[in-house]
């Protein structure tokens, strides 16, 4: 599956908003990528997969994880089809944990796998809980990298697209001078 074929997809479904978005950074866009939209689509989420596996097909994967919400979906999928188990991660009093009796065992080789990387603090911190239960990060992936400079995680780093999105701090925003009201669409309020 190519860039082109992934992103087109995101247009295709309506899941590349535009408007005046406040992210999970803190940072503002006038555009937003809705995984959602994409991956309610069974047989869409399965092709992603597909093509993501196919990428990482040299990289030994006994676990994929996935931050709640936006991996959720995504990271079953890559593990239904790599054949593993996958779980998630979410948030307790503001911190990434492992919840719901989902372990990590000692040595395994965990996939990390987000819809979307924007600043790559969510995998990082996914990062640290698959290391704190002893598990090895083999690789991260990603649906789209909208990073404006790529995260460096110390692993091997496979997105399906790389997009450019200009973002802006919030007292530097184009639409906030104009006086437009920002939304934040994403999962964290």
């Amino acid at each position: 599956m190519t860039e082109k074929e992934v992103i087109g997809l995101f247009e295709k479904h309506n899941a590349l908003l535009g408007g005046h978005f406040k992210l999970s950074s803190g940072r503002h866009s006038e555009k937003y990528l809705q995984c959602a939209l994409v991956l309610q689509h069974p047989k869409i989420a399965e092709k992603l997969a597909l093509a993501l596996v196919a990428k990482l097909a040299d990289t030994k994967i006994d676990l994929v994880v996935g931050p709640a919400l936006g991996g959720v979906t995504f990271a079953y999928e890559v593990a239904r089809a790599l054949g593993v188990r996958g779980i998630f991660t979410e948030r307790d009093e503001n911190r990434m944990a492992l919840r719901r009796g989902f372990s990590i065992a000692s040595g395994e080789n965990v996939l990390i796998v987000e819809d979307v990387v924007t600043t790559g603090l969510s995998t990082k911190e996914v990062m640290d809980v698959v290391k704190a239960h002893g598990g090895r990060v083999a690789a991260i992936a990603s649906i789209i990298d909208r990073s404006d400079v790529t995260p460096d995680y110390g692993v091997r780093f496979e997105p399906l697209a790389k997009i450019k999105i200009e973002t802006y701090k919030p007292e530097e925003c184009p639409l906030c001078k104009t006086g437009s009201p920002a939304v934040k669409p994403g999962s964290r309020k």
